[in-house]
């Protein structure tokens, strides 16, 4: 088996694994010799991707803020299919990818730097504006839409820090909760 100090660490690799620190530990665990441990290398590999930590943690909260929704939003807007079923797909894949798993962190993390305060808040501004979209898509009033996203939104920041996916039946779970979600009060 290849070690991961001969397969040479990607930027990528050292994201992923601070992403890793950040859920379990908040931003204070993320130290360049405690990553390195946790990926098999040396600190000095560090030194081949990143400058400083705030450079690492720069590229954590792009990762985030991009990656982590860019993609799923992408993913939904070329949905083709019934409108309803879109939200459920994309709620799907949020809790399949873990996704929303660093949220919370993020969200802590804003608390004590406005830099992030700010991708925080415009990350989720994004994320409720096309929830919002999506239930409109599903003919549902402007209000009703907007605060049926908010709630969506919320419910999959919330169900990635609770652990669903470690349910054996969070599938059924989700596609309850999602057709609440979706449900015309008038049915």
């Amino acid at each position: 088996m290849e070690s991961v100090e001969k397969r040479r660490l990607g930027r990528e690799d050292w994201v992923h694994g601070a992403l890793e620190i950040l859920f379990e530990k908040g931003i204070s665990g993320i130290k360049v010799v405690v990553l390195a441990e946790r990926l098999g290398v040396t600190s000095g590999s560090f030194y081949w991707h990143f400058k400083k930590v705030q450079d690492l943690l720069d590229a954590v909260l792009d990762f985030w803020e991009h990656e982590q929704t860019d993609h799923i939003i992408r993913d939904a807007q070329e949905y083709d299919g019934d409108p309803g079923e879109r939200i459920y797909r994309l709620m799907h894949q949020v809790i399949e990818e873990g996704a929303a798993e660093p949220d919370h962190a993020i969200a802590v993390w804003s608390k004590s730097d406005s830099s992030v305060q700010e991708v925080y808040q415009r990350t989720l501004h994004r994320r409720f504006g096309f929830a919002e979209w999506m239930f409109r898509e599903a003919g549902f009033p402007e209000l009703d839409a907007r605060a049926r996203g908010r709630i969506m939104v919320a419910y999959l920041m919330g169900e990635s820090a609770s652990g669903l996916k470690a349910d054996d039946n969070w599938q059924q779970v989700l596609r309850h909760h999602w057709e609440v979600l979706v449900a015309n009060p008038s049915d």
